[in-house]
């Protein structure tokens, strides 16, 4: 089975950055085959207008369904692939706890 998941992101920002870094770790070494898209919502409104992304940054889990999203902040890898329902490995990336 594969994974979907679309990054919604605002600019090149620390945020951004960060939340850039959470996906790669997110689809680097887990059980499951996951493929990755990351939307500029600055160069595609659009985009996020059709998705409905109100905020950034945004990680939408497209598939498989149901859809899930976590929007925020999303330096805490272990905790975004919970909520995500993806198997990881026990050690996520550097972390900063807010």
């Amino acid at each position: 089975m594969t994974v979907r998941l679309v990054l919604y992101v605002a600019g090149d920002t620390p945020r951004s950055r960060s939340a850039r870094a959470t996906l790669e770790w997110l689809a680097d070494g887990g059980a499951e085959a996951v493929e990755t898209e990351v939307v500029d919502v600055v160069e595609a409104p659009e985009r996020a207008d059709a998705a409905r992304i109100l905020l950034t940054p945004t990680l939408v889990r497209e598939e498989p369904l149901p859809q899930r999203r976590v929007v925020g902040d999303l330096r805490v890898g272990a905790q975004v692939a919970e909520a995500l329902g993806l198997s990881r490995a026990p050690r996520p990336p550097t972390e900063q706890q807010p």
